[in-house]
């Protein structure tokens, strides 16, 4: 599809909190571009949905040229989580164009878990339990797992958030129901919900657990790479708690 100012936040920042998003730049005079856009093309189909590819006409749209520095053409950027990962130009053949999505691709146990997480909120609670039994641990999404796994027990359990608010509305110092309740915003995705309640266990006792809510906080923070100014002001709320 073709974007341009007008709808580039809509198509490509905000659309690339779904899924990657494949950026080239092109003219109708450019011969590469021609060469390039087939191979960009049939990768697109044969990735079926796991990338999005748009174009973007220089001649038409040369202040978003300029923003990401574009001085030749044909110029291919890869967006995930509303931030740029990398770029390419130049005709490349069709292995090293590949290798380029492939980087930009989530790990598959990513898209793991959002199925796991879709199966959750459709009530298929055994189902997502299995997905997740098959998801390794990693730095890189192990707030993430934790949380879509609490999410499944509560589920299970017939818990809720009603429930943990009941509790923490009785006694706010029940940590643990305010660390539940942050990792089941959490695995929705909800994360200034999530950020809140960790916040305020910060705010309470910031050494409680050697400091767990701040480490769930600061991988919050990452797993949120595409809300920028939430993630900036909850940064600030953590240094002022803690210092």
């Amino acid at each position: 599809m073709e974007v341009g100012i007008s709808n580039f936040q809509q198509e490509v920042i905000d659309s690339s909190a779904r899924q990657p998003v494949v950026v080239d730049f092109w003219a109708p005079w450019c011969a590469p571009c021609r060469a390039l856009t087939p191979v960009l093309e049939k990768l697109e189909r044969e990735y079926a949905g796991r990338f999005k590819l748009v174009k973007i006409n220089v001649d038409e749209n040369q202040e978003l040229a300029e923003a990401l520095q574009v001085r030749s053409i044909p110029a291919v950027f890869a967006f995930r989580d509303g931030r740029p990962l990398g770029h390419f130009l130049g005709a490349l053949p069709e292995s090293q164009v590949r290798a380029f999505i492939e980087q930009a691709l989530p790990s598959p146990f990513i898209e793991v878990m959002d199925r796991a997480e879709r199966l959750i909120e459709e009530g298929r609670v055994d189902d997502a339990e299995k997905l997740l039994a098959g998801v390794p641990p990693n730095i890189d999404w192990d707030t993430r797992l934790e949380a879509l796994r609490a999410a499944v027990s509560f589920a299970r359990s017939g818990a809720n958030d009603g429930e943990l608010k009941a509790k923490l509305a009785a006694n706010p110092d029940d940590h643990e129901a305010r660390l539940t309740l942050a990792q089941l915003h959490a695995g929705a995705r909800r994360y200034r919900e999530a950020m809140d309640q960790l916040l305020e266990i910060v705010q309470r006792d910031k050494n409680w657990r050697d400091g767990e809510a701040r480490r769930q906080l600061l991988t919050l923070f990452t797993l949120a790479a595409g809300e920028p100014d939430l993630v900036s002001e909850y940064r600030r709320k953590l240094a002022t708690a803690l210092y």
